[in-house]
């Protein structure tokens, strides 16, 4: 019984050797796959109880274990939607052939690293077929509510859906100098135009009209304004109408005294704690900063001449995608010829309490067990997820140095255990000798 087990014991090294052979393989295999998690195997002894005075070996059992936890060194790349994580937390991935299938769900894979580029129908794809997943912004680029404990929300990231983008103004900066001495006594009280051009919601450039009507005095001087505002895209009728004084005192002379809507005028109001203008243009609501009062950084009153000294807005045309790029928070954004960029998609990060528990599967993708606890979705960089990394891969834990050193150990283990078979055999045949 003894020879026996000691021969089994020997057969059972042989088995847990060639497991740790195994992974030692696959190890080495993949030391260059990008997001590859090493593998290991884990011995244990086995004990039975034998009679007294008696032995049995019980052999040892092999478990192996992938250790996902771990993170590996990242590389610079040259494609922006090459994506690692700097830290803990997975990428939400699903296989491209699922996409077809449109009556059930999505299935959710989880992977440390990816990289994607748009797909003959924009989804970002890589080249292994996983896609990208994503919570898609609202057309005004806000992010609504999703849920945090599932994928419900969660869509394939598709960049030509924000194809073509156009980037309205929302925001005229006038920096403009009144003569002071169109408001004296004796003036002409011409009126001073200034137009500036602006984006509409279709892209389409439009173009605004600012009046600056002096109030001429009898005597003196009035520093007293009148300022109109006409949007072309609405006809030829002001859209609001305001009333400027300016100050004329020796320390703050030429800035901001009053802005205060005309009576009865068309509309619009003034806000002096950010010196903006709020005015309905076709389009929609504008704000032109025309400065606060006091300050003399944007509108003043200064000398006989009127100009315009610095002029701005935000907004663009039509525009088509150039490229896109996440930050460190997951935001994808779409870059466009015209200039701007726009945010399409949020990329969340996904923790769960035990890593190392998760469901290995082909392409360096995970899936969520029970072992593994719940899932949670994260925004990049908040919680215990880690930032988002663009340009980046995360390369392969195998080091091949310590699976070299791990390969000779398993060699001579492998032949001691095999030693082992070889001495129970002599033995038993020493056994049969006897009998002769």
């Amino acid at each position: 019984m003894t020879l026996s087990s000691s021969m089994n014991a020997g057969v059972s090294g042989l088995n847990v050797n060639a497991s740790k052979l195994a992974t030692i393989s696959d190890n080495i295999a993949n030391s260059k796959t990008f997001g590859y998690k090493r593998v290991d195997a884990d011995f244990t002894a086995m004990t039975l109880t034998g009679r007294a005075g008696g032995y049995i070996a019980g052999g040892v059992r092999v478990a192996s274990f992938r250790n996902i936890s771990t993170q590996g060194s990242l590389i610079t790349t040259a494609n922006a939607m090459d994506i690692a994580i700097g830290g803990r937390g997975f990428l939400p991935v699903t296989p491209s052939s699922s996409l077809a299938d449109t009556s059930a769900a999505l299935p959710l894979r989880l992977a440390t690293t990816g990289s994607f580029r748009p797909d003959s129908e924009g989804v970002l794809t890589s080249n292994s077929g996983l896609v990208l997943m994503g919570w898609p912004a609202d057309p005004d680029g806000t992010f609504p509510p999703f849920p945090r404990d599932s994928a419900a929300g969660l869509v394939p990231v598709n960049i030509a859906h924000n194809q073509f983008a156009a980037n309205p103004t929302t925001e005229i900066k006038l920096g403009i100098n009144l003569p002071a001495t169109a408001t004296q006594a004796g003036s002409t009280g011409d009126p001073f135009d200034l137009s500036v051009e602006y984006f509409d919601n279709l892209g389409t450039t439009q173009t605004m009209t600012a009046t600056f009507t002096p109030q001429v005095p009898v005597a003196g001087q009035s520093n007293l304004w009148t300022m109109e505002i006409v949007d072309h895209a609405t006809g030829a009728a002001p859209v609001a109408q305001f009333t400027v004084q300016f100050d004329a005192t020796t320390a703050t002379g030429g800035s901001l005294l009053s802005v205060v809507p005309t009576a009865g005028g068309p509309g619009g109001a003034y806000d002096p704690t950010t010196g903006n203008l709020n005015v309905n243009f076709a389009r929609g609501p504008v704000d032109i900063n025309i400065g606060t009062l006091g300050s003399n950084n944007r509108m003043t009153q200064l000398s006989s001449s009127f100009a315009p000294i610095n002029l701005s807005k935000n907004g663009a045309p039509t525009g088509n995608v150039i490229g896109v790029e996440i930050d460190k928070n997951g935001i994808v954004s779409a870059q466009y010829d015209t200039g701007f960029s726009k945010e399409i998609f949020r990329v969340p990060l996904i923790d769960v309490p035990n890593a190392n528990a998760l469901e290995a599967l082909p392409n360096q993708t995970y899936a969520v067990t029970r072992a593994s606890g719940d899932m949670f979705l994260w925004d990049a960089g908040s919680g215990p997820t880690g930032e988002t990394i663009g340009y980046a891969r995360e390369e392969s834990t195998t080091d091949i140095a310590g699976e070299l050193t791990a390969l000779i150990q398993t060699q001579r283990a492998y032949s001691s255990n095999a030693k082992i078979i070889q001495t129970v055999d002599e033995m038993l045949q020493e056994t049969t000798n006897i009998k002769r």
